[in-house]
């Protein structure tokens, strides 16, 4: 009876040994906390910096998108058409991605701070739409977070449903993909004038097939999208795997786009700092073959203080560095389309050229007793025997640098036939003029002359012709008197 009672004493003194530990245990964590939102990081040099008090002159924004999307239109989307560019380049622009914000995209491994970056930068800490953030790789979706008259979350279903969105054509990624994509919308000064997109982490261990949708071509999609692209390494994680190899060759020549952040660099005593440094560039000289490298940031972004005992000064003028540099390209962001739709002319224009040469020097070859076929299958095997690209340089001012692969036109043919379409000299009316003197035109004066127009202040408007009508017979230079 004794022995039962002394184990009935120990087991309910074990119980409440147990209980005052896990009160401590409480009441530390609860000291912790109170600590760390004792030490919140200043947030008013991110406002100060990115102007969210200075007002924009809406109006004028908006007549410049709307002067732009005209000559996309009226100038560049025919011959497109005409030509069927997109089955050449797979990249069909919408009115959604003309009048969509700047887009500035996150990359990088697992759990290097991407999403607690956006989280710093919108001040969602601690509130109910924060991004999800953990020691273990956490984000599985691309996450997408746009300006919204109330804080919503929106299924990739809906974003590729909705064609006033810029992301409708992510709908040919399949439905896998659209079950990993979420839109999140909130009233925010910043979300005013520039999209976030938080993307997975790169797992190197983890083959591309258990994603269930291809990631590297979805990656591809947002990176020819993107404004300014950030590419987050953890100091812990600077291993270059095959995923982020392939990464960073899907960024070639998006070189001016990029920027790399050294993320949780408070972790670190200056020394090791300094050789962490010298590690990354080590580690990504053979990805990134430039003359002048990247730009990179180092600090820590995320709303709590600096550790104690390191650069916190560096840190601080870092961050502002980077956001100065965000704040650029919201402010170049009319400039940056219409550089984006002028090079996309460009590229329309010597495709139409192309084809045009192409369909010349099959008509040329044929003759009554030739068969279509192989006459056809010589010109695109051989192009430089019929002089198809080298002619294109003698007689327009296309740089040799310019011109696309020759491959690809034999894919493009193959699945399009020669027979449909029609040479430039009859791609011409009355009423709409000549394709290629309207893309001409597009290229070296309405989008300059835009460019310029923004740059002046002055606000857009319509040319005399646009306004009153020219009245003027079409002149087709490449018809034969």
């Amino acid at each position: 009876m004794r022995g039962l009672l002394a184990t009935t004493m120990k087991g309910r003194m074990v119980s409440v040994c147990c209980f005052v530990s896990l009160l401590l245990l409480l009441q530390a964590t609860a000291e912790e906390e109170e600590d760390l939102t004792s030490v919140l990081r200043d947030r008013s040099h991110i406002e100060e910096t990115l102007r969210f008090a200075t007002e924009e002159k809406a109006a004028d924004y908006a007549a410049a998108v709307q002067r732009l999307r005209k000559i996309y239109h009226s100038s560049i989307k025919p011959m497109e058409q005409a030509y069927k560019y997109n089955e050449l380049r797979q990249h069909e622009i919408s009115d959604g991605e003309i009048t969509s914000k700047p887009m500035v995209l996150f990359l990088g491994p697992w759990s290097v701070g991407k999403s607690s970056m956006i989280n710093y930068l919108l001040g969602l800490n601690d509130s109910p739409y924060q991004l999800y953030t953990g020691a273990e790789p956490t984000t599985s979706e691309f996450t997408v977070i746009t300006h919204g008259e109330k804080i919503r979350s929106v299924e990739g279903i809906v974003m590729a449903a909705d064609s006033s969105r810029s992301f409708s054509p992510l709908e040919k990624f399949g439905q896998n993909f659209l079950e990993k994509l979420i839109g999140i919308e909130m009233p925010h000064k910043l979300l005013e004038r520039v999209t976030f997109v938080d993307t997975p982490g790169i797992i190197e261990n983890r083959k591309q097939q258990e994603r269930g949708y291809p990631f590297n071509d979805v990656c591809q999609w947002f990176i020819d999208r993107a404004d300014l692209i950030f590419v987050v390494f953890d100091p812990t994680k600077l291993d270059v795997g095959l995923e982020l190899e392939m990464l960073f060759r899907q960024l070639k020549g998006r070189e001016s786009q990029i920027r790399i952040i050294l993320n949780k660099a408070d972790n670190l005593a200056t020394q090791d700092l300094m050789r962490v440094y010298g590690a990354l560039f080590w580690s990504l000289a053979p990805l990134i073959n430039v003359t002048e490298p990247p730009r990179v940031y180092v600090s820590s972004f995320w709303p709590y203080d600096y550790a104690a005992d390191t650069s916190r000064e560096l840190f601080k003028r870092e961050e502002i560095s980077l956001l100065e540099d965000l704040n650029q390209v919201i402010e170049n962001r009319m400039e940056n389309k219409i550089a984006f739709i002028r090079q996309h002319g460009i590229r329309v224009r010597i495709h139409g050229l192309l084809v045009d040469r192409y369909v010349q020097t099959f008509k040329e070859k044929m003759s009554f007793f030739s068969d279509p076929e192989l006459v056809f299958k010589e010109i695109v095997d051989d192009p430089d025997k019929f002089y198809i690209f080298k002619s294109i340089l003698a007689k327009t001012n296309v740089s040799k640098f310019d011109l696309p692969n020759r491959d690809a036109y034999r894919d493009f043919f193959g699945i399009n036939a020669i027979v449909g379409f029609k040479p430039l000299s009859a791609q011409c009316s009355y009423i709409g003029g000549c394709l290629l003197e309207k893309i001409e035109k597009a290229i070296t004066n309405e989008l300059p002359a835009l460019l310029s127009s923004i740059n002046s202040g002055k606000q857009p408007g319509l040319s005399s012709c646009e306004a009153t009508g020219c009245g003027e017979k079409p002149k087709n230079r490449y018809r034969k008197n």
